[in-house]
C-alpha cells in the first residue's frame, strides 16, 4: 500500500508538470508603504489585484511583494484606520505609496478562507468567522485554541483542567451533533485536513476562519458536520526579519473548593463521633499543590528571501508545571516554510514541516479530591519517617506519597509535512497538487515502586512494583489535486473549482506491562526483569497486546462561485465521497451546498436613500454535511477470542463472530439551513453579523439490540436516531473612540442554542424513547441523573424533586402523586424532569484600548440559563458525608442549605436539592501592553506586557469555579467523577522585539 501511494504521487506530480504548454505570463511588483503624516512603515496593509487573483500583506517595514497576471490593471492598498488607493500598474516593478487616515474601513480587504481557497469577505454567502492572528486573547495553555476561547460565537471551547499543561479543551460548534460518534470540528492546516492542532504555536498564527453555515462546511462531507476550523500559519516575505516572544507565567489556585481545617474537623466530626483525632495538622489539598505553577515559553522567529524566494522559520520552546506535584510538560517545536516562484511566474512550489517533541510528566487527576476528603488531623509521615499507609476515608490512600513516587510520563513526537506544487496555466487558470503526511508517536510510561505504603502494609510478595509501555503511532497521508478557473463576462465574474482527495489513515499499538522487578530503579526499562508476566501464576495474555487498523477516504468535488456586479452572490458545491469505514451497501455519498447574498447597499436606490448604511448583505445557505468520526470494521463481520477448547489433554484458544455485520452503515447526516445578516454602519464605526440557523442529525449512530439468531451478538452498531439544534448568533464590533492617541473598540459575540431529541428509532430498528446517562460514581448507589428522551433536550436532569428537609435532618421529595416522604421511601418511578446542563446563552465582549504606545485589553466572557449538578457538594458537602471522611465547610456552615442534611438515611440519594444556577460572569483576560519603535542598527521595536487570565468569577454557584464543570457533550452541566482540578488565576508577563 505504502508503495501504490508513493507511485500515486509521483504519477499527479508528472500530471500536473505536464497539464498544459501553455506559458502564462505573470510579473512581480514590489514596494513600500507608509503614512503620509510621518512616514513611519504600515504594518498588514492589504494588497490586491483588480482581478482578485493575487492577494498579500505588508510586512513590520511596510515591504510588500505580489506577483500579478498581465492582465492586471491596478493595485488596491487598503489599511484599518486609512483611506483605500487605487494604483495603477505601469512598467514600473516598484511602487512606494502613502496612506493617508480616515474614519472609513469599508474598503478594508479581509481575505478569508473558505476551503480549497480564500475569497474577500465581501464575496462571502455562508457563515464564516474570520479571526485575526493579533485578536486571539493572550494565555499560556496547552493548546492554541485556549486563545479562541469565547471569539466565535456559536464556538464553545472548554477546559475542565487548563492549570494542567497536559490537557486538551474540549470543542463544540452550534451544540451537540451524535451520540456516538465525534462532536468536535475538523481541523485544516494551511489547506491539509486533519492536521494536529497542538503542532501549532500560537505565535505562528496568521488567521483563523471558523465555517459554521452547512454550505461552507459541505464542501467537507463526511467530515464537516461538526463544523470546520481552518488555521492558517504566517508566511515568509521578501523583507528579512527576525522576532522574539518570550514570557513567564505564575499560576495561583483561584475559587477552590474549601474543606475542614484540623481545628474545625475536631469540632465537627470527632465531637459528633463522625470522624477519630490523629494527633497532626495537616492541610493536605496544600500539601499537593503547587502554587504558584511556573511556566515559561519562548519563540523565535525568522523570515526573507527574495521576490521569488522567500522563507518563514520558527523555533520554540515551552517548560510548564502544573498546580499539582506530578505534572509538568517539556517541548520544543519548529516550523518552516519555503515558498519558490520560477522566473515566468508558472509554476509556484512550496514546502512545509513541522516537527514537535514533547515529554511529559501526566497529572493525577483524582489527586485533589483524594486530599479533600482524607482526615485533616491524619500525619503525612509515620514515626519512622515513612509515608504513612492510610486505610480511612474515600479513597483509603496517600495523595503526597501518590504525587511523590508514582510515575506516569509520556514522549511524543509529531511531525506535519506537506508540499504543494501550482502551475499557472493561464493568467485564470491554475492547478495546483499537495501531498502531506501528518503522523504522531507517543509513549506512555507508568510505574509505581514496591516501596508504596499500600504495598508494604500489606506484605505483599507477588504484584509489588508495577511497570508498563505502550506505544501508539498515527499516521495520515493525503493527496489533493484542485483546478481553478476564473471567467470574467462584463459585470458577470465566475470562479469554478474542481478537485480530488485521498486519505489513508493508519494507527498501530503495542503494550505490555509487568510485575515484581528485582529493582524499582528499572522504572519501565526492563520489562523483562519482572517475574509475573506469563505462565498459569502469572497474567498470561494480559500482560501483553497489540492491534492495528485503518481507513481511507476518497472524495471528488466541486464549487462554483458567482457574482454578478459585486451585488448577486451565488455559490453552490457538491462533494462526492467513499470511506473503507462504511458498509458495502453505503460506501458513497453526496454532499450538495448552495448559498446566495444580496449586497443590498451596492443598489443605487439603497445608497441614496440611507447612506449612513455603508454595508448591508443578506445571505442564506443550505448545505449537507456528514459525520464518520467512528471506529473502523464496525460494519464488518469481526472474529474474536471466543474462550478455549480442550483437545488431547491441552486447552486452545478458540475464535468465533464477535460483531454483527451491517452492510448498510452509513456516515450521519446533518441538514444545515443558515440565514444571516453582515452590516457595517456609519462609516464603519458599528459593523457585525446576525445568524439564525437550524441543523438537524439524522442517521444518529448508536448500538441497538437485535434478535440472536439470525445475529450472533445482540447489538448491532448502525444509524438510528434523529436530534435538532437551532439557534442566533451575534457579532458586533464598535469604534467607540478613534483619535489619533486614543482608540476604543468593543467587540461582542452573542450565542443561544437550543436542542431538542427527535427520535431512537427507525423503520428497521425500534429503541426505547429514552436513556439514561450521567450516572453517578461510589459511595452509595446514585444511579443516573440524566435522561435522554424524544421530545427534550439533551442534557436534562431527571431525578428526584426535593421538597425541603425535614427536622431529622432527612431530603424529602415528591412522589409521583404528589405526596411529600423521605427520599428513602421514594422509587425510580418518582423521578422528574427537574432542569437543564445546557447553557441557553454564551456570551464574550472585548474591549481593547490604545494611548499612545499603550494598549490596554479586558476581556468578559460568561455563560447563562443552565443548571449544575453539585457534586461536591452531594458527596462532600453534607454532615452525613462519609465517616472519618473530611467535608467541604458547607456542611456545618449555617448558611447553607447543605449543613441541613444530618440524617444518614437519605444520603446518596440524587436529587434537584443538589442543582444550582451555573450562570457566571468571568473577567477572564486582562493584557496591557507597551511598544516603542526604535531606530537603532540593532533593534527596530520592542514590546512589553502583562496579562492576568481568569481574574474573578461573578456567580451564585457553591461548587467551586462552574467553568470547570463540562457543558459539551452528551451530559451537560454534571461531573460524573470525584476527580477534582482546581481552577487557577494566572498571571503572564512577557517580551515581544522585533530585529
Amino acid at each position: 500500500m505504502h508503495k501504490n501511494f508513493i507511485y500515486i504521487m509521483m504519477l499527479c506530480c508528472f500530471l500536473c508538470l505536464y497539464t498544459g504548454t501553455a506559458n502564462a505570463q505573470t510579473r512581480t511588483i514590489s514596494g513600500v508603504v507608509t503614512d503620509n503624516t510621518d512616514g513611519a512603515p504600515l504594518l498588514g496593509v492589504n494588497v490586491t489585484d483588480n482581478l482578485k487573483s493575487a492577494v498579500t500583506t505588508t510586512n513590520n517595514k511596510g515591504y510588500f511583494t505580489i506577483s500579478v497576471s498581465a492582465n492586471a490593471k491596478s493595485l488596491s492598498f487598503s489599511y484599518i484606520g486609512y483611506d483605500t488607493r487605487n494604483i495603477a500598474i505601469t512598467s514600473a516593478n516598484t511602487i512606494n505609496i502613502t496612506l493617508g487616515s480616515s474614519a472609513n474601513q469599508l474598503n478594508e480587504v479581509v481575505v478569508v478562507s473558505v476551503g480549497y481557497g480564500t475569497l474577500d469577505k465581501r464575496e462571502v454567502s455562508s457563515s464564516i468567522t474570520h479571526v485575526s492572528g493579533k485578536d486571539l486573547l493572550t494565555v499560556s495553555a496547552n493548546n492554541p485554541l485556549m486563545s479562541l476561547q469565547g471569539k466565535v460565537p456559536g464556538l464553545n471551547i472548554t477546559n475542565t483542567a487548563s492549570a494542567d499543561p497536559n490537557s486538551s479543551p474540549r470543542i463544540q460548534l452550534r451544540g451537540v451533533s451524535s451520540r456516538s460518534a465525534g462532536l468536535g470540528p475538523l481541523y485544516i492546516i494551511n489547506g491539509v485536513p486533519g492536521g494536529n492542532i497542538d503542532n501549532i504555536n500560537q505565535n505562528d498564527i496568521e488567521s483563523i476562519d471558523v465555517l459554521k453555515g452547512g454550505a461552507a462546511s459541505a464542501i467537507y462531507g463526511t467530515r464537516g458536520s461538526n463544523g470546520v476550523i481552518i488555521i492558517t500559519t504566517k508566511k515568509g516575505t521578501a523583507q528579512s526579519q527576525m522576532f522574539y516572544d518570550g514570557f513567564t507565567s505564575f499560576d495561583y489556585l483561584n475559587n477552590k473548593l474549601e474543606n475542614l481545617s484540623a481545628e474545625e474537623f475536631i469540632a465537627n466530626r470527632v465531637q459528633n463521633k463522625q470522624g477519630q483525632n490523629y494527633g497532626a495538622q495537616t492541610n493536605w489539598l496544600n500539601e499537593v499543590t503547587r502554587s504558584p505553577a511556573f511556566a515559561q515559553k519562548h519563540t523565535v522567529q525568522f523570515s526573507g528571501g527574495s521576490a521569488k524566494t522567500n522563507y518563514f522559520a520558527s523555533a520554540d520552546y515551552r517548560n510548564a508545571e502544573g498546580i499539582d506535584l506530578r505534572a509538568s510538560k517539556r517541548e520544543y517545536g519548529a516550523r518552516l516554510n519555503i515558498n519558490h516562484t520560477t522566473d515566468n511566474g508558472m509554476f509556484v512550489a512550496t514546502l512545509t514541516a513541522a516537527p514537535r517533541y514533547m515529554n511529559t510528566s501526566n497529572a493525577d487527576q483524582g489527586n485533589f479530591n483524594n486530599a479533600l476528603t482524607l482526615n485533616p488531623t491524619y500525619p503525612i509521615f509515620n514515626n519512622a519517617g515513612k509515608y504513612n499507609f492510610i486505610n480511612t476515608g474515600f479513597f483509603s490512600n496517600n495523595p503526597v506519597e501518590n504525587a511523590n513516587l508514582i510515575k506516569s510520563q509520556s514522549e511524543i513526537k509529531e511531525l506535519d509535512i506537506n508540499g504543494s506544487l501550482k502551475m499557472n496555466i493561464l493568467s485564470n487558470l491554475s492547478t495546483l497538487v499537495t501531498i502531506s503526511q501528518i503522523s504522531r508517536s507517543g509513549k506512555n510510561l507508568n510505574f509505581s515502586p514496591s516501596t508504596l505504603s499500600s504495598i508494604v502494609n500489606a506484605n505483599r510478595v507477588t504484584q509489588t512494583n508495577f511497570a508498563s509501555q505502550e506505544q501508539r503511532e498515527d499516521d495520515q497521508k493525503n493527496i489533493e489535486w484542485t483546478g481553478n478557473y476564473g471567467l470574467d463576462l462584463g459585470k458577470n465574474h465566475f470562479k469554478f473549482l474542481g478537485g480530488y482527495s485521498y486519505s489513508l489513515y493508519n494507527y498501530k499499538q503495542v503494550y505490555a506491562q509487568n510485575y515484581d522487578f528485582p529493582f524499582d530503579t528499572y522504572l519501565w526499562n526492563n520489562l523483562g526483569s519482572g517475574l509475573y508476566n506469563g505462565g498459569a501464576a502469572g497474567q498470561g495474555q494480559n500482560a501483553v497486546s497489540s492491534t492495528q487498523n485503518g481507513s481511507t477516504l476518497i472524495a471528488f468535488f466541486g464549487r462554483l462561485n458567482y457574482d454578478f456586479d459585486n451585488r448577486y452572490i451565488l455559490t453552490a458545491s457538491l462533494r462526492r465521497e467513499g470511506s473503507s469505514k462504511f458498509g458495502a451497501n453505503n460506501k458513497w455519498g453526496n454532499f450538495p451546498a448552495i448559498s446566495g447574498a444580496w449586497r443590498v447597499s451596492e443598489e443605487t436606490f439603497f445608497k441614496e436613500k440611507l447612506p449612513w448604511i455603508n454595508e448591508l448583505k443578506v445571505r442564506a445557505d443550505y448545505g449537507v454535511t456528514g459525520n464518520q468520526d467512528f471506529g473502523n470494521y464496525l460494519s464488518l463481520l469481526l472474529y474474536g477470542g471466543a474462550g478455549y477448547f480442550p483437545f488431547n489433554g491441552q486447552y486452545y484458544q478458540v475464535y468465533g463472530p464477535s460483531s454483527n455485520v451491517n452492510p448498510n452503515l452509513s456516515w450521519e447526516k446533518s441538514e444545515n439551513l443558515n440565514m444571516g445578516i453582515d452590516f457595517s454602519i456609519l462609516k464603519g464605526r458599528l459593523s457585525g453579523s446576525v445568524d439564525y440557523y437550524t441543523r438537524k442529525n439524522k442517521d444518529l449512530l448508536g448500538n441497538y439490540n437485535v434478535s440472536v439468531p439470525p445475529n450472533t451478538q445482540a447489538t448491532t452498531f448502525t444509524n438510528v436516531g434523529t436530534m435538532k439544534n437551532y439557534g442566533i448568533e451575534l457579532a458586533l464590533t464598535g469604534q467607540i473612540i478613534k483619535k489619533e492617541n486614543f482608540e476604543y473598540t468593543a467587540n461582542l459575540a452573542l450565542s443561544y442554542n437550543k436542542n431538542k431529541f427527535i427520535s431512537f428509532s427507525n423503520d428497521l430498528y425500534q429503541g426505547g424513547t429514552f436513556q439514561d446517562v450521567a450516572g453517578l460514581p461510589a459511595p452509595g448507589s446514585p444511579g443516573n441523573i440524566q435522561r435522554i428522551q424524544e421530545g427534550h433536550s439533551i442534557g436534562e436532569f431527571y431525578t428526584l424533586r426535593s421538597a425541603g428537609v425535614n427536622d431529622a435532618g432527612a431530603l424529602l421529595v415528591y412522589k409521583k402523586d404528589g405526596s411529600v416522604v423521605p427520599a428513602n421511601q421514594a422509587n425510580n418511578d418518582d423521578k422528574q424532569f427537574v432542569g437543564n446542563g445546557l447553557p441557553k446563552f454564551i456570551a464574550s465582549m472585548g474591549n481593547t484600548f490604545r494611548y499612545k504606545q499603550f494598549d490596554l485589553g479586558i476581556f468578559l466572557r460568561g455563560t447563562f440559563g443552565y443548571k449544575i449538578f453539585n457534586t461536591s457538594a452531594f458527596y462532600l458537602g453534607t454532615p452525613s458525608s462519609q465517616t472519618d471522611a473530611n467535608v467541604l465547610q458547607s456542611a456545618y456552615d449555617s448558611g447553607s442549605k447543605y449543613s441541613l442534611l444530618k440524617s444518614t438515611s437519605t444520603t446518596s440519594i440524587a436529587s434537584d436539592y443538589f442543582l444550582e444556577n451555573g450562570s457566571f460572569l468571568k473577567i477572564d483576560n486582562v493584557s496591557l501592553g507597551y511598544r516603542q519603535n526604535l531606530n537603532i542598527k540593532y533593534l527596530k521595536s520592542f514590546r512589553i506586557y502583562a496579562a492576568g487570565r481568569n481574574l474573578h468569577t461573578f456567580t451564585k454557584y457553591t461548587g467551586g469555579d462552574p467553568d470547570l464543570v463540562e457543558v459539551n457533550g452528551l451530559t451537560p452541566g454534571v461531573n460524573t467523577s470525584l476527580n477534582y482540578y482546581p481552577s487557577t488565576l494566572q498571571l503572564i508577563f512577557g517580551l515581544q522585539v522585533n530585529f
